[in-house]
């Protein structure tokens, strides 16, 4: 099991992975990826039970599915760092024939990714048809899935949820990136989401807040209590409060960064704030 110092440090090389990418390439989402990076070092670094041999029935795993596809950066990175493929083809990321795209895809086969993502509000429909699919084969082990807050705006989200609900899905942690800011501004100002808590226990759900969702510690109890909640009747929602742009002072706090690349100047800061830990691509 990691240390707390060793998934910090893990994380901390996954932030440099990000802003080097996006920049490599002027493209890509690097404020979502940046707030999601400590969960998705927690969830694959210690929480989830999987193999690096990877095969698409995930039989006898724990299985993650990316419903907000355009962090795409993080999941790479983090994919890449956890033994999926090496973590010299980051580099080709967004590049013509490269197999890492700006949302993930399937048809080239990249280990780590079930679902060619980034439509948003689909991704909960699968990962409870996944969830199903563990019950009917007798199979004990999870399944785990990630969502913006904006996306909760899609109406598919809601059927999925009281379809969750209503069919006992408790194999099923859903987590919620609740950092209140999407494409066009902040979700009070696009579209208010009102409380997504009361939302979610309205239509069945049991469901958890971690205030720090950017903090290593808090991500460990909030997942570990998550876990506990399985196999009780319901599906289990994480609201997970996190700041965009995570750990790069002037991305931090703002839309502005949920689909721009830093420039080279910009690129020099972020990296100094964050030292190498595991190596760079």
């Amino acid at each position: 099991m990691p240390t707390t110092q060793q998934l910090q440090d893990f994380a901390q090389q996954v932030r440099r992975d990000i802003v080097r990418m996006v920049h490599a390439v002027n493209s890509g989402h690097p404020g979502g990826s940046l707030g999601c990076n400590e969960f998705l070092t927690v969830l694959y670094q210690e929480v989830m039970d999987y193999s690096t041999n990877f095969t698409m029935d995930g039989k006898n795993e724990d299985l993650f599915f990316l419903s907000n596809g355009h962090i795409s950066p993080v999941f790479y990175s983090v994919l890449a760092r956890s033994g999926f493929f090496p973590v010299s083809e980051l580099a080709t990321f967004r590049k013509l024939n490269s197999r890492l795209q700006g949302h993930p895809t399937t048809h080239d086969e990249l280990p780590g990714i079930r679902i060619s993502s980034g439509s948003l509000g689909q991704g909960m429909s699968v990962a409870i048809g996944a969830a199903q699919a563990k019950k009917l084969d007798g199979d004990s082990k999870l399944i785990y899935s990630l969502h913006g807050d904006g996306e909760m705006q899609e109406g598919q989200i809601w059927e999925a949820a009281m379809y969750a609900a209503g069919k006992k899905v408790d194999n099923y942690i859903a987590t919620i990136d609740y950092n209140g800011q999407q494409i066009d501004g902040a979700t009070d100002d696009v579209l208010p989401l009102g409380s997504l808590k009361a939302k979610f226990e309205a239509f069945g759900w049991i469901v958890l807040d971690v205030e720090k969702g950017n903090d290593i510690e808090s991500i460990k109890k909030g997942l570990a209590k998550a876990k506990s909640l399985t196999g009780k009747g319901k599906p289990v929602c994480i609201l997970l409060h996190t700041v965009m742009g995570n750990g790069v002072d002037f991305m931090m706090h703002t839309h502005a960064w949920h689909g721009k690349a830093p420039n080279d100047a910009q690129l020099e800061i972020a990296l100094n704030q964050n030292p190498k830990t595991l190596g760079d691509y």
